[in-house]
């Protein structure tokens, strides 16, 4: 869980030095991210008590990771090394998290963001039980979606000519067709799953 772990700040680092070279010091306002991506989380799920709704339970997953880029980018401080963030993010990971309803466990985490401004690494792990992945599945679809982003960002993304749609479909739900036939374990996953997206964006745009 630690070399995960560890793995996946790496990532997010490379990541947000493509938007911000110096984006530790920019002090960006990661809580308010993370307790909109939980509205948007309560949203796939559904919550109107007065019409019909199935919960959109990919999409409510997808959340929770967009959730953890931003919950690992707020844990990023001063000159801490990522090796002494995995340790920090590792002494606080509860061994049994609490058990809570997806909407429940959404509405605690955004509560802690927005109330306190900070990421709450119990609450999350309450609601990476609650959407039923565990951390071998975070990490699966964390590498898909930190390789989407990179995508995303290569292809216009920040300047605003990038297409989110292709062929009438969100690059989320193309991403998780793709995810599926990636050996994430392997030496070059992200390279391979470049390379597919790649490929089906040429097709489809």
């Amino acid at each position: 869980m630690q070399e995960a772990l560890t793995t996946m700040l790496r990532m997010q680092d490379r990541m947000n030095t493509r938007v911000h070279p110096q984006w530790v010091a920019q002090g960006f306002a990661w809580h308010r991210a993370i307790w909109v991506e939980c509205a948007e989380l309560v949203d796939h799920h559904g919550y109107k008590w007065w019409k019909h709704q199935e919960p959109d339970m990919e999409q409510v997953q997808l959340e929770v990771v967009d959730i953890w880029h931003f919950g690992m980018s707020a844990y990023f401080q001063g000159d801490a090394t990522i090796e002494q963030l995995a340790e920090s993010i590792m002494g606080v990971w509860p061994v049994a998290p609490p058990k809570l309803g997806i909407l429940e466990a959404s509405e605690a985490l955004a509560a802690v963001a927005a109330g306190e401004q900070r990421f709450c690494i119990v609450s999350f792990a309450s609601l990476l039980s609650a959407v039923d992945l565990d951390f071998a599945g975070l990490y699966r679809h964390y590498l898909g979606k930190n390789v989407l982003n990179f995508f995303r960002q290569d292809h216009g993304y920040k300047e605003g000519s990038y297409r989110k749609l292709w062929a009438g479909r969100e690059d989320n739900e193309h991403l998780m067709e793709l995810l599926v036939e990636i050996d994430t374990g392997a030496s070059d996953a992200e390279e391979q799953l470049y390379s597919a997206l790649s490929q089906r964006y040429t097709e489809t745009t």
